[in-house]
């Protein structure tokens, strides 16, 4: 992405120790995590515009792993009541 086009932001409610570790992780690759959400957002919303070789090593190992999956609202919230027990 170049700097000369226009930036979108979006705030996201991520686990604080989910935050920390990904600070680490982009701090020990050289990036930021901001760079990290575009490129795993970009790999999902455009799955044939990348090819896996360029995506990072956590990415490519994301890449659909909710394929197939039951993501609708009362799985969400059963998800929610066991995780927050």
């Amino acid at each position: 992405m170049s700097y000369d086009t226009y930036v979108a932001k979006l705030t996201l409610s991520v686990d604080e120790t989910v935050v920390v570790a990904a600070k680490r992780y982009a701090t020990a690759r050289g990036t930021s995590v901001s760079r990290l959400v575009e490129t795993f957002l970009d790999a999902i919303a455009r799955p044939g515009a990348r090819p896996d070789r360029e995506l990072p090593p956590v990415t490519r190992r994301l890449r659909g792993v909710l394929k197939n999956a039951n993501l609708d609202r009362d799985h969400y919230l059963d998800y929610l009541e066991r995780k927050y027990r």
